[in-house]
Order: C-alpha cells, then structure tokens, then sequence
C-alpha cells in the first residue's frame, strides 16, 4: 500500500488520537483497543549494571501495520521505565540506534549517568519493533540466510577480480532476499515505529514527548517531531544523520569518515602510544599495519575481517581492542615480547580478559583467531535492513559496485568493500510511506550534538541536518567518539544538554572542546571540519566510579552502528 502526504496527514491525525469520543464504540474506532489498554509494569529482562537506576519494564501491544490497524495483526513492543527521583516534567524517550538497537536498559543507564535528568524525567526504554525483547532469548525479526548461498572462502576486498566481486556480492544478496521474503519486512520502518512512540506517549498520558536518541536514533527522533509536531517536547539528536536528506547517505559515506579518523586521530594516536612496536610517525604505523595485516592473513583472519576491526571505530574501547591486536602482531613480527605502555597497560589487560578470557600476557594469534571467529551471515537482524533499505527508495547493486570503485583507493579501509557489500543494493520493494521533513513549528524544541571526527556518522551529515532544518548544532572539537553526551564525560556537552532538558534554556550553535584520549592528559588539536576555535581542556576529567558504565554504553552505542 503506498499512501499519498495528504493520506499521511490524515492517518497521523487519527493514529494520535489519545482517546475515543463518546459517542464511539470500540468497533467504530480500530485504534480504540491500542489507545485504551492498560500498561502493566513488571520486572526486567535485563540486568541493572552498575550504576544504572533501577527500571520497570513493560509489553505494549501495537498494529502490526499502522496504515491499516483493523487488520487484526498485531505486534509486542518492550518498554521500560526508570521513574523520576523527584517531581516529574513528563517523560524522555531515548533510543541508542542502530536500526535495530535494544534500548530498554538505556533508560536506567542515562538516569543513573546524569541524575539531574533522571529527577525531572520518567526516562523511557524501548525496544523498537522487529528488535525482540532485550535480556530475553526473543531477537525479533531474524533472516535466515541459507548457508549455501554464502561464500566459503576467505576474502579481502582489494582483489578486484571478477571472481572476488561475485563473491562479495554473494552476501549482500543473499541477506536482502532473506529479508525480504519475510512477511513482516515491510512493516519494520521508521514510520511504523514513530507510531509506536506515540502510542507510547498516549498510554503514559503526556501530551508532549521529550526524546534523546543517538546514532540512527536521530533519524527516528528527528522523523518522529516531523510525522507528530503537535506532540513534540525536546528533542536531542546526538551524533547524527543528516536527518533532513537519505538515510542511506550515512552508510555511503561511512568509508570515507572511518578513513579520516583512522588517518588523522587513531594512527597519531597509535604512534604516540606504541612508538617502537608500530611506529614513531602515522606513516610508519600505516606501513607496519599493512605488514601486520598481511600476517594475520597467513595465521587464520582474512583480509576483510582485519579491516572490518577499524570500521566503526567509535569507542574507546574498541580503540584498546584494536591496539591490543596491533600490538600482538607487531610483537610476532618482530620475535619481541614488549612491555604495553604503562598508561595502557591495564586496560589492555583488561580488554584482552573481556574479549579473549586470557590476561594480555598469555594472549597469542591462535587465541585471537579463535576469540575471534569469521562473521556468521546465515542468521542476521531484520530490523537494520528492513528500516535502511525500506525507509527511502534505494540505489542499484551496479550503483555500489561503482562507489567501491571510486571509495576503495583512497579509503582502502572500508572503502573497497562497502559497495560490494551493501544488502540496499538488492532491496527491491519500493517504499510504503513518504517520511517527511522537520516542520518550522518544532524548530525551537531540537538540539544537534555532533564529534568531529566520529567515523560513523559524519560532522557534514549533522551539520547539514542542522543547517538545513534551521536548529543549533553542538559541535565537539577533536573528538574522534561516536555517542556525546553522557557517555563521553565532556563536561561541556553534558552541562548544555542538561540546562536544555532541565531548564528549558537551549544554546546557540556551539563548540565544545574535546577531552583527552585515552591514556593521555591532554588534547593534541587536529585539523578538520569544526570551524571556529575552542579551548581544549587541560587535563583528562578524573575516573569516578561511573566510568566504566559510561564507557560500556559507548562502547554498545558505537557498536550497534560499526557495519560490522
């Protein structure tokens, strides 16, 4: 069913509708047993961490199909609450991205990470619709992709062979298929889900919705207050799309912004760091990586599956596990067995007992390669493709090959494979549902937050959105993370925010300096698209003891969007 902007309108007014007149029955209306059920809150299927405030869960029920919700389908969809600690300002929806992200144990996170916010507000998980139940074995919408229809050998983007490029397109192929022959697929998008959210506000009897989302999260708040501007609170858009132009333009732009942080923030930041294991200059590092690159491939890891640990960089965490597999390579390379830097050297530690079950020091190739395995395609999420490749029409399997093409040589990181990889490729149902663009009349109520070198949704594309829907952009000097505010402990970023969710006083477009990497003091300034200057800070701010929980939800943030 394609449905025209006037039909959206309509629908969107009579979807909203909180309540059914008098005069109506239950039969009248197809809305009224959505509207008009109960909300049971109960335990959690996830576990608290560590300092996260303590949250209630519920199921909701919704129209598997919102265009037409008599048909009599229906679908469950998870939410939580973490309730204010003092006198509640109404409810904040928050959702980590993706597509796909679980975010109902977001919700204790962000009251526990800035408290000043979880006194004003009922924070509101939700795992959006076709992403299951979090810390329950329910994984939503699933494809199954038939193993036989998958590549059997390992494979290295840069082999440019007609061979290698069937092989790659095998995958990409294959998943769209698998999707798609799913009778729910096209009822997993963006549009169905921002019914859901007001669904969500209806039920908790808020007339407005406040929402904080990040990564793809922005796309779905920003299209949330454009298909219910009547209905919309404040709304924080961190680390975002350009949320006014193509969804798809993120994922095509990834290879050149996971490029530029390689190459301008990591490498220097390797090369400080492991000046005698990799390298005292970035061009060094980038030669003894490609030595380091070609070893794994003769010890078990294939070329692509090298690289795809340095796409989607975004999280310290991720930074330290990268380290930690340069470093081990450089040492058998080299028949040395150096000491890590001391500012690194627990946390590598640390890192290596996380991912490989062993301290650093008993870390080897053969316990690398069986930690960590090849990518299993035969069963992938739904949600990611059927709301990136269903939400807008999409570009043709030829139309990537050619982008490899052009991307490959000068972003060799990603830039070889992401064409020949890419499930959008291969979508063919067109569109259901016209998404459309902020309306001036919610303008005053968003605020963009956006790192400078994030490598997973790029400064253009946010300063872009911003620009273009005529909001202010928080800009974060130097910083090379994906997920701001909360979870970067920048002092900056998290005062503004919080004056604006707290103290309904929202700033003009500003920089925040950056805060040092990790294992350093201080900001080494780099060049690049944040334009105007800001003060760096001079010291890294002190470990507390929501560190790590600030870090671990970066950490999932960035890892929900590493098209990995």
């Amino acid at each position: 069913m394609r449905t025209s902007r006037a039909g959206l309108v309509a629908l969107a007014a009579a979807v909203v509708a909180a309540s059914v007149p008098a005069t109506a029955s239950a039969a009248d209306d197809p809305l009224a047993p959505y509207t008009s059920q109960p909300v049971t809150w109960g335990s959690c299927a996830f576990k608290t961490a560590d300092g996260a405030k303590p949250s209630q869960c519920a199921q909701i029920t919704v129209p598997r199909d919102w265009a037409d919700p008599a048909a009599g389908v229906d679908l469950k969809v998870s939410i939580s609450r973490a309730a204010a600690t003092g006198e509640r300002e109404g409810a904040l929806l928050v959702n980590p991205g993706g597509p796909g992200g679980q975010g109902t144990s977001l919700a204790g996170i962000l009251a526990g990470l800035e408290p000043s916010v979880g006194q004003t507000y009922d924070l509101i998980g939700m795992d959006p619709r076709g992403t299951g139940q979090e810390g329950s074995p329910d994984k939503g919408f699933q494809c199954n992709v038939p193993t036989g229809r998958l590549p059997q050998t390992p494979l290295d983007a840069r082999d440019r062979s007609a061979q290698s490029i069937a092989l790659h397109q095998q995958t990409p192929r294959a998943i769209a298929e698998a999707c798609q022959s799913d009778a729910l697929a096209p009822y997993i998008t963006t549009w169905q889900t921002t019914h859901d959210m007001d669904l969500i506000r209806s039920l908790l009897g808020d007339e407005k919705l406040n929402y904080l989302g990040y990564s793809y999260g922005t796309w779905l708040g920003a299209k949330y207050a454009s298909m219910f501007p009547d209905h919309v609170g404040k709304i924080v858009l961190d680390s975002s799309v350009n949320f006014q132009g193509r969804l798809q333009a993120d994922f095509e732009a990834f290879p050149v912004i996971d490029q530029r942080q390689t190459d301008d923030v990591y490498l220097p930041w390797l090369s400080r760091q492991f000046p005698d294991q990799l390298g005292r200059t970035p061009a060094q590092v980038r030669q003894k990586v490609e030595r380091i690159r070609d070893y794994y491939r003769t010890n078990g890891i294939s070329p692509d599956n090298f690289d795809h640990f340095f796409v989607g960089n975004g999280s310290a965490l991720q930074w330290l596990l990268g380290a930690l597999l340069l470093k081990l390579g450089a040492d058998a390379l080299d028949g040395t067995a150096s000491p890590a830097p001391a500012a690194l050297a627990d946390r590598l530690d640390a890192q290596s007992r996380t991912t490989f079950g062993v301290p650093a020091a008993e870390l080897t190739v053969a316990k690398v390669v069986a930690g960590l395995p090849a990518p299993d395609y035969s069963q992938v999420p739904g949600t990611r493709f059927s709301v990136a490749c269903g939400d807008q029409p999409t570009r043709s399997a030829s139309w990537y090959k050619r982008l490899s093409d052009r991307q490959g040589p000068v972003d060799p990181i990603y830039g070889w494979a992401y064409g020949i990889t890419e499930p959008c490729g291969y979508w063919s149902e067109a569109p259901q549902h016209e998404l459309p663009n902020l309306p001036a009349q919610v303008r005053a109520n968003v605020l963009v937050v956006q790192g400078e070198f994030d490598p997973q949704t790029g400064y253009e594309q946010a300063k872009s959105g911003a620009r273009s829907a005529g909001v202010p952009l928080v800009s974060v000097d130097d910083s090379p993370f994906h997920g701001q505010y909360a979870l970067s402990g920048n002092p900056c970023v998290d005062g503004l925010v919080n004056v604006f969710l707290t103290k309904n006083s929202r700033p003009g477009a500003t920089t925040c300096p950056g805060v040092p990497l990790v294992g350093e003091h201080q900001v080494y300034p780099v060049a690049g698209p944040v334009g105007g200057a800001s003060h760096s800070l001079a010291v890294a701010p002190a470990p507390d003891r929501l560190s790590a929980l600030r870090e671990s939800t970066q950490d999932k943030v960035s890892r929900l969007n590493e098209q990995r």
